[in-house]
């Protein structure tokens, strides 16, 4: 088995058993992914004790010779109990190991060891149970094995019930024997420059340090690897797509946007202008434009994107917009009708494609869409349909893109001939998760919001300090409705009685904060659902005579549809809702969010929630409805929402309560796996210098013939699969 490298199957150098229990664990199948899984703490085996001074609780390491072994079986549980008994020549202690018998051969009266673990109590004697040991025959040789022992520090891994920590340490430790000598992923000089280690002696620090100074070290070795071969791998990207030629779309004097522009009530914000004027440009460049636009919920980034659109249109391509959801989408379409009015519309034929569409009404916009007759085309996932199919595919736009796998991205792309992509987010992006994660696309952002804007109070209701707050909640929105306006009460399920057994969630953005996985983990049932809250609401006398109706993702589409529009019109005073109206809903006359059970749903999410009110000329009111009780994560979550209004602020917060494994998530990125060592909160230094040595790298030596060790790294952090997905984000 010698001479493995990171590369070699991990069924090839530990056996087939064992390596597809790290696979179903861990998803490994590589040496390298195996030795890839870090320690996430260092533990002790605790300086030599006797016996007759053992601390409760705590770990413990024993020089100690055996008295006596015997096995019985247990009385109330299936299997058999074996009982050690040792002593140090001062104190005896017993041993018990649970339904391992086998152990009798070698722990036989008079044989000496080392023996660790932690100290428990039973019946008032002290004891370890299952305990780790070594036996020796020389007590010497005990003894000073037992003194290196006790000062190594002990890997504890991220383990699971049928991989334990204990077995990831002993699996590492035959693989790192048998590894042969691998190729460094760090130039030599850089490497020198920062004092890192060598590849290997980092792994091997890592996973089998002498003692505690052996660890920093190693740390930063990997820290640095993994923050240098993402950021080559997403240059690597930004390199591909720049060699590939794109179609330019100038806009002509006079032409589609110029009268657009001409038509439109109002004055554009500076920054939409300057993202416009990034745009533009970018639609006359030698490369296909692939750039990220993010700006805060209502900040008017679907105005950026139709501009776009009448750009490409000008020179006869088409425009594809593909949102989320079905209300989504219908939205978007009304809204981009009417930003075009009466003269634009007809010539460019704003056209909507969905799943759910009368398939009479879904054959007539596939006509148009084909025909090129619809020179902008809104839908959902229905657009990736094989049976759509478009004339001149120009401009692609990804609304809301976290909702959205890379696989799906690329195949609306592969309808057309290299076209232009925008993503748009409402949710902003810290910059160092941009650099992490989109590091092969453009950003614009967008931070001054449209004027006439009467902005958003916002306010938490503790029910746990104060629970007559919750009828107070109901009176506001009474209140509200009094004065002709309108009100969203958000739930985090449709049934909470039903939650459990069916799962009737609508799929929230932040999906590790959501409502489902939020009532697992705080082992609280979701007690408001939307059937909740209109019965409760039909039986207020303060709602008498108040219309309310309810939306959610199980509605069939049409009905949907109609539920927003009538709220919309105004028919509508109060929407019981779920997440569903979480992006694109823009009812301006919408004064007032009820948010319930707030420490339910992410920090970003609440953020995008609130967002559907205050966009007219009335002051929005936003009101977190929470029983979390103050200093816990859930209620920090809500009152981090409600201290500011912005969004680029609580992204931050966000990061940093929940940490980049949840912010990010495994589709975002084109990557295998989520980070390792790196920390985009603490190591955006890191990430900027790794970018930049990247950088320095590509120019200099671009096809890697240099540095095989670094297009090693790649091909196995990236493989042939890996490569592919990276290259659709």
């Amino acid at each position: 088995m010698s001479g493995l490298s990171l590369a070699s199957r991990l069924d090839g150098a530990i056996g087939g058993k064992t390596a597809a229990a790290f696979d179903r664990a861990f998803g490994m199948k590589t040496v390298g992914e195996l030795l890839e899984h870090y320690p996430r703490r260092y533990a002790r085996r605790g300086e030599l004790t006797p016996i007759s001074t053992l601390p409760l609780g705590e770990p413990v390491t024993i020089v100690a010779e055996v008295v006596s072994a015997s096995e019985r079986r247990m009385q109330n549980r299936r299997g058999s109990l074996l009982e050690v008994v040792i002593s140090d020549g001062d104190g005896r202690l017993s041993l018990t190991f649970f339904n391992q018998p086998w152990r009798l051969k070698d722990l036989t009266p008079g044989r000496r060891g080392i023996f660790s673990g932690k100290v428990g109590e039973y019946r008032r004697q002290t004891q370890l149970t299952n305990p780790d040991y070594e036996l020796f025959d020389d007590l010497a040789e005990a003894r000073a094995e037992a003194e290196v022992s006790a000062k190594r520090p002990i890997p504890i891994y991220p383990a699971t019930a049928t991989v334990p920590s204990p077995l990831v340490q002993k699996t590492i430790s035959l693989v790192l024997d048998a590894l042969g000598d691998i190729d460094d992923p760090l130039p030599d000089d850089l490497r020198a420059r920062r004092g890192l280690l060598p590849a290997r002696t980092a792994l091997e620090q890592i996973h089998r340090p002498e003692d505690d100074d052996d660890i920093p070290p190693a740390v930063a070795t990997l820290r640095m690897q993994e923050a240098f071969v993402l950021q080559t791998a997403l240059l690597q990207q930004r390199q591909f797509v720049r060699a590939l030629s794109a179609t330019k779309r100038p806009a002509a004097p006079g032409g589609l946007l110029e009268r657009f522009d001409r038509i439109l009530p109002f004055e554009l914000t500076p920054d939409q202008q300057s993202v416009g004027a990034q745009i533009q440009a970018d639609m006359v460049g030698d490369w296909p434009m692939n750039r990220l636009v993010q700006g805060e919920v209502g900040s008017g980034k679907t105005l950026v994107a139709l501009r776009a659109m009448l750009q490409v249109a000008e020179t006869g391509g088409q425009s594809a917009l593909i949102a989320p959801t079905e209300v989504l989408a219908a939205q978007h379409l009304r809204s981009i009708a009417r930003m075009l009015g009466p003269e634009l519309a007809p010539e460019l034929m704003p056209t909507l494609l969905t799943g759910q569409l009368p398939a009479a009404e879904r054959r007539k916009a596939a006509l148009r869409v084909a025909s090129g007759q619809a020179r902008i085309v809104v839908g959902t996932h229905a657009l990736l349909s094989s049976t759509t199919t478009f004339a001149d595919l120009g401009f692609v736009v990804v609304d809301e893109q976290h909702r959205f796998g890379v696989d799906q991205r690329e195949a609306l792309r592969a309808k057309g001939d290299s076209p232009h992509t925008i993503v748009l987010t409402a949710t902003p992006i810290p910059r160092t998760v941009a650099m992490t994660v989109f590091g092969d696309l453009d950003v614009s952002t967008i931070r001054t919001m449209p004027a006439g804007r009467a902005g958003i109070q916002s306010f938490v209701a503790p029910l746990a300090e104060k629970p007559s707050w919750f009828a107070r909640v109901w009176d506001r929105v009474a209140e509200e409705v009094a004065q002709g306006r309108q009100a969203f009460v958000v739930c985090a399920a449709i049934d909470a009685d039903q939650l459990a057994a069916d799962d009737k969630t609508d799929e929230p953005a932040d999906a590790p904060e959501g409502p489902a996985s939020a009532a697992a983990s705080d082992g609280q049932r979701t007690r408001w659902g939307v059937v909740q809250v209109e019965a409760l609401l039909s039986r207020l006398p303060a709602f008498t005579g108040i219309r309310v109706e309810i939306l959610h993702g199980k509605m069939p589409s049409d009905e949907k549809d109609a539920v927003m529009q009538a709220f919309a019109r105004g028919d509508i005073d109060v929407l019981v809702a779920t997440t569903v109206i979480e992006v694109g809903v823009d009812v301006p006359n919408a004064s007032t969010m009820v948010i319930l059970e707030a420490d339910r749903f992410g920090v970003s999410q609440l953020h995008q929630l609130r967002g559907r009110v205050g966009r007219g000329g009335l002051p929005g009111l936003c009101l977190l409805v929470t029983e979390a009780a103050p200093g816990t994560s859930s209620r920090a979550r809500v009152d981090a929402v409600a201290a500011t209004l912005d969004g680029f602020a609580l992204a931050e917060v966000d990061l940093e309560l929940r940490g980049e494994g949840d912010v990010l998530g495994g589709a975002q990125s084109g990557v295998r796996s989520s980070l390792r060592l790196l920390r985009v909160v603490t190591d955006a230094d890191l990430i900027t210098e790794a970018r930049a040595e990247g950088e320095r790298l590509l120019a200099d030596d671009p096809a890697l013939q240099r540095h095989p060790g670094l297009a090693a790294a790649l091909e196995r952090r990236l493989g042939v699969e890996e490569r592919a997905a990276l290259a659709k984000s």
